[in-house]
């Protein structure tokens, strides 16, 4: 039972992170049809831009972590200006290696100037453990999941109740209508890559506490949190955090009861069956084509 209550609070943990990351993942799809392949390289920086702000420069974490996360944003617009937005005017699938480029020039340069030794972000919510069935928990991994479904709630607001957000819809539905109604499209496309990259930021800075900051910590939670969106469905926001929970959670027990060198193998087996059985997504709708 102990070992059960573990992997279920690391799993639903790790879960609502690679949901949080993915679902940034599928809004850059939705409206622009491309996806940023730094994503796992953004989360890294939310976590070192948040170890910097704090441990260094001595900022409050009131202050230092909405900080992160905006540079996080500022990042994702650079990416959408300069790797995507230049090849899709040219109707080319460049920005995909060109993405993964900037990925892997973001973790080279945080490893020149922060280094590789892994360092850890101080919080008062990893000091102590929570006893529950007797097994330890800290209040930083029960405030993960709870943050990433707040904010997952936050987004269907302001998607549903602000101008803003029913513009951003618009142009998912519909990019020349929205244009037509005089919708700023590009700079909706590069609003999202800015969300996406927010999301991928709070979620290092959340997970931060809880594992080692280094210049590349965010390359796995990039790959997985891929594979999440693709398991969700790219068409559906709830469908992609859902589909991380559920990969947290077979992770998290595979890798209690079988063993750490059995994990990768079992969860993307699954991973592969499930998209052989419904190809767009546990939750995701087919493409519908006019012929």
């Amino acid at each position: 039972m102990t070992l059960l209550i573990a992997a279920l609070v690391t799993g639903i943990g790790l879960g609502s992170m690679y949901g949080l990351i993915a679902l940034g993942f599928q809004i850059t799809y939705s409206v622009s049809q491309t996806v940023n392949f730094a994503q796992g390289s953004v989360v890294m920086l939310g976590a070192v831009l948040g170890y910097v702000f704090i441990e260094r420069l001595g900022l409050n974490w009131l202050i230092a972590y909405p900080l992160a996360i905006l540079c996080c944003g500022g990042f994702g617009m650079i990416v959408e200006v300069l790797l995507v937005r230049p090849f899709v005017a040219r109707n080319s699938e460049a920005w995909l290696m060109a993405t993964v480029a900037g990925g892997i020039f973001l973790d080279n340069a945080v490893l020149f100037t922060f280094g590789n030794e892994p360092r850890t972000l101080a919080s008062s919510l990893t000091q102590s453990t929570w006893q529950f069935a007797g097994t330890g928990i800290y209040p930083q991994q029960i405030l993960v999941p709870i943050a990433a479904v707040g904010v997952a709630l936050a987004l269907h607001f302001l998607f549903r109740k602000t101008l803003q957000g029913r513009a951003l819809l618009a142009v998912v539905q519909n990019v020349q209508a929205a244009r037509l109604m005089g919708i700023n499209t590009t700079a909706m496309v590069s609003g999202s890559f800015a969300l996406s990259a927010m999301l991928a930021g709070g979620a290092g800075l959340l997970i931060a506490p809880l594992l080692s900051v280094h210049s590349d910590m965010g390359t796995l939670f990039g790959l997985k949190a891929f594979a999440v969106a693709i398991l969700g469905g790219m068409t559906s926001a709830s469908g992609v955090m859902l589909a991380g929970f559920i990969f947290g959670l077979v992770e998290a027990l595979v890798t209690s009861y079988l063993g750490s060198s059995s994990t990768y193998i079992v969860v993307f087996a699954l991973v592969i069956l499930a998209l052989t059985w419904k190809p767009d997504g546990l939750f995701g709708r087919p493409a519908v084509k006019k012929v």
